[in-house]
């Protein structure tokens, strides 16, 4: 091989090897530029003028989140919506930064979540962030750690780790505003129960300083389980939260339970309540007697009334609990006595067989004994 040939060769391997380091240096250097950069450009600056969050997944779960004049509102429910969390979110939207770079391949997206959620069964979560000026679309895949989790820019090649990690959740439920009321124990003075089945009866007492309940009317003997069993009745209404809410229906279930909670300001606070299916529901509804309460009845109706709300059933358990589970156990009635045992059979005369020793005849003491 002439000496001119090896030079080329030389030159030529000289030439590749530069050309694969400088490919190498600009994938590290675009590497580096991404790390850290944020997600979703210029939301940062922009959450403040978002109208609406929507997440959606693949099975079709959906919620859509709106600001209105009033505060930020759950579209599928019309009820307000948790609004520190929906500000958490935004913030943790804006702040989302790259960690590290993951697969281009479509095919490795379902690994981590974050494939079109066009099929039912994509696990992600899509969500658009919608402003005025524009809106962004991500698609939340599954968590790496505590800290990061998988995303991808909707119709970006690319998927990403990335940071802060996201709580996104479709069910709206999950982003109501899950306060109802907050009647302090201190305030009731008398609840009227009336259950759906089984006897009506009064909770009452005559001033604040009196910590137990009165029960009455009681069933002729029976007494209370305890001097303070009543007291959960009084304090159920303390901070009561909703699990869910629908429009209430156009006329009232004759056959609901009622239970009526009279404050020593002059607030009253009407509960009705019935089981859909597993669920436990209420409606609520406040009115006043006195001056000093009018208004805080008329805030209240004008958040609850219409409306039907699932409630824990450990509370609705609590609201309308029955006469009987306040009550000692009635005692057993007594025993009947043993019936008294038969009497003995007497002997069959000319009975066959050896006659045992308490079988023998013996003769009568005035009997006389043949010389």
């Amino acid at each position: 091989m002439s000496a001119r040939r090896v030079g080329v060769l030389l030159v030529a391997g000289l030439a590749i090897i530069g050309f694969a380091m400088w490919i190498a240096s600009q994938r590290h250097l675009e590497r580096a530029t991404l790390t850290g950069d944020l997600v979703l450009a210029d939301l940062e600056r922009s959450v403040n003028a978002v109208t609406a969050i929507a997440l959606r997944k693949g099975d079709g779960t959906h919620v859509t989140l709106k600001k209105e004049a009033a505060g930020w509102s759950v579209g599928e429910r019309e009820w307000p919506a948790d609004a520190s969390k929906v500000r958490k979110l935004l913030l943790d939207l804006g702040a989302l930064n790259i960690v590290e770079e993951k697969t281009r391949l479509a095919a490795n997206f379902p690994k981590l979540g974050v494939e079109d959620v066009s099929s039912p069964q994509a696990s992600g979560t899509r969500v658009e962030i919608v402003s005025p000026a524009r809106t962004w679309a991500l698609i939340v895949g599954k968590s790496s750690s505590a800290k990061s989790g998988y995303v991808r820019v909707a119709g970006a090649a690319q998927s990403l780790l990335a940071a802060p990690l996201l709580t996104v959740d479709a069910d709206p439920k999950g982003w109501l505003d899950r306060s109802l009321i907050d009647l302090a124990p201190d305030r009731v003075r008398q609840v009227e129960e009336k259950p759906a089945t089984g006897p009506s009866f009064n909770l009452t007492r005559d001033k604040k300083e009196q910590t137990d309940f009165s029960v009455s009317p009681r069933p002729v003997g029976r007494e209370l389980s305890s001097a303070g069993v009543a007291n959960p009745i009084a304090s159920a209404l303390s901070s009561l939260t909703l699990d869910d809410v629908a429009r209430a229906g156009s006329s009232p279930d004759p056959k609901a339970a009622h239970a009526l909670y009279r404050t020593f300001d002059g607030l009253e606070v009407e509960v009705a309540g019935r089981k859909g299916g597993t669920r436990s529901l209420a409606s609520l509804r406040a009115r006043s007697t006195a001056k000093e309460t009018e208004a805080e009845a008329g805030k209240l109706n004008a958040r609850l009334g219409g409306w039907e709300f699932e409630i824990p059933d450990y509370k609705y358990g609590a609201i309308f609990r029955p006469l009987d589970e306040l009550l000692k156990k009635p005692p057993e009635p007594e025993k009947k006595a043993a019936r008294t045992a038969a009497p003995r059979k007497a002997a069959t005369p000319g009975k066959t067989g050896k006659a045992g020793a308490s079988d023998k005849a013996t003769p009568d003491k005035d009997t006389a004994t043949p010389q």
